[in-house]
């Protein structure tokens, strides 16, 4: 489907935008679409502007609130749980990182988890703070129900994403940011928009039959009559039930340690079926490496680590090898040049908010 290339600069300003539209004070907005437009700057279609109908649709409904209100509900020098109260999960999660890394620079270590927080965006946006300050972090969360367990078919776990980031001496950190499912529904939802089926064995049915009609899918997925597959795949001969163990450990971290609820209590849904917030639950650490070896050491290894993956034995006919964070720089570079891609469907979905809230300016564009 044709794509239509416009600066970051108007793609933020636009997100921006929407969320003061919808009533998210100016500070807060600006989080969010900090953290959205840094999805896209990665070439992560899924969790960018492609993900801000998500949000605006959820405000909508009242399942979201536009005003965060962050309660400490514990706190000692290395750790604090806090409660977002069902705000933006991006400015939650803005707000917990940084106190992590605020008693990590203190004390060496600061974890903080969250209860009742929303979709916070790309997971990777949180441990990426820490490496900018020379700390290393880790971001997981849970969420509503996707990923059917090794030899079952039942949605019980969110995709449930893990982000580490490590400081380098290369021009980038090392980054990984992963769904603990092979595919996570935003790819689905760029698939639907893309008019484009999704590889085969990514999801199955009711019946653990494969599913790629991506309209089918996430169609069925709020039945729950389809399941996104852990890591590994469909049952154990490719270590399936180690992608769903993962699933399960970021479960209990995001919940265990906050006094969260998990799995179906996380599908957005009261007991009497009427919508209510989604109540997931984060976990932040952060380390500062100062207080184990000097940083320059860290970085020296780190990259050194990551230079010697790079220039290891090849496939025949591959040029390159990658690590995590290197091909998310390179794209960078280019999008900030080039532009970020919106094709047709996410273009109306763009205008559709342009010309519900009033937003002008932007009719050149979209």
């Amino acid at each position: 489907m044709e794509k239509q290339y416009i600066p970051v600069e108007v793609i933020h300003n636009f997100m921006q935008a929407v969320f003061t539209g919808l009533g998210v004070p100016a500070g807060d907005a600006r989080v969010c679409a900090d953290v959205l437009i840094a999805s896209d700057l990665r070439g992560i279609e899924s969790h960018g502007v492609g993900r801000l109908k998500y949000y605006y649709d959820r405000i909508r409904a009242g399942v979201q609130f536009v005003e965060t209100e962050i309660e400490v509900v514990k706190e000692s020098e290395t750790t604090a749980l806090i409660d977002g109260g069902h705000g933006m999960g991006h400015v939650i999660s803005h707000r917990a990182m940084r106190m992590a890394i605020d008693k990590a620079k203190r004390y060496g270590l600061g974890a903080v988890t969250v209860r009742n927080g929303t979709h916070f965006g790309i997971a990777g946006y949180y441990p990426l703070m820490a490496a900018a300050e020379g700390l290393m972090g880790l971001a997981v969360t849970n969420a509503r129900p996707a990923i059917a367990p090794t030899l079952g078919t039942e949605p019980m776990l969110g995709t449930n994403p893990i982000a580490f980031a490590a400081p380098s001496d290369l021009p980038y950190p090392f980054c990984f940011d992963g769904a603990t499912s092979i595919c996570q529904r935003g790819k689905i939802e760029v698939a639907a928009r893309a008019e484009k089926p999704v590889p085969e064995g990514w999801v199955i049915d009711d019946e653990g039959r494969p599913l790629t009609d991506p309209d089918q899918i996430l169609a069925d997925l709020g039945r729950a009559t389809a399941a996104l597959l852990p890591l590994g795949g469909a049952g154990e001969e490719f270590a399936g039930y180690k992608g769903y163990s993962l699933a399960v450990m970021v479960e209990i971290l995001s919940a265990s340690l906050c006094g969260g609820v998990f799995m179906k209590d996380l599908l957005g849904f009261a007991p009497d079926g009427s919508r209510r917030p989604y109540m997931l639950g984060h976990f932040f650490l952060a380390i500062d490496v100062e207080h184990f070896v000097p940083l320059e050491v860290s970085r020296r290894i780190t990259g050194q680590i990551m230079r010697a993956l790079q220039d290891s034995r090849k496939e025949p006919g591959r040029e390159r090898i990658y690590v995590a964070g290197e091909k998310e720089y390179e794209n960078e570079q280019r999008i900030r040049e080039q532009g970020v891609p919106v094709n047709r469907n996410l273009r109306q979905e763009l205008q559709a908010m342009r010309d519900e809230l009033g937003i002008e300016g932007y009719e050149a564009w979209f």
